[in-house]
């Protein structure tokens, strides 16, 4: 998975673990955000589907599922964040 510079920066400054980016794209969700861009995040049948996948793992998994990743068409992550309220669909 491709970063911009400007995703790596925020990943590490909101501590975001690259696995999560590598689990929002094989489980998450996608929105259209505007300019040929993507939203990814966990709904609640993506959060079902991730914590079937991980198992035992999904317990330490679940503080870090309130994230998102903004990428573009050809799947490079532009930039990363925290959800701090709904994903709103256009």
């Amino acid at each position: 998975m491709a970063h911009t510079q400007h995703a790596t920066s925020r990943m590490q400054q909101r501590n975001i673990p690259p696995m999560m980016i590598d689990l929002l794209v094989e489980f998450g969700a996608s929105e259209p955000s505007g300019d040929g861009t993507s939203k990814l995040y966990f709904n609640k049948p993506a959060r079902k589907k991730l914590k079937a996948y991980a198992g035992p793992l999904a317990y330490v998994l679940e503080s870090h599922m309130d994230v998102y990743a903004v990428v573009t068409s050809d799947m490079k992550v532009v930039t990363v964040g925290h959800r701090l309220e709904r994903i709103r669909r256009h």
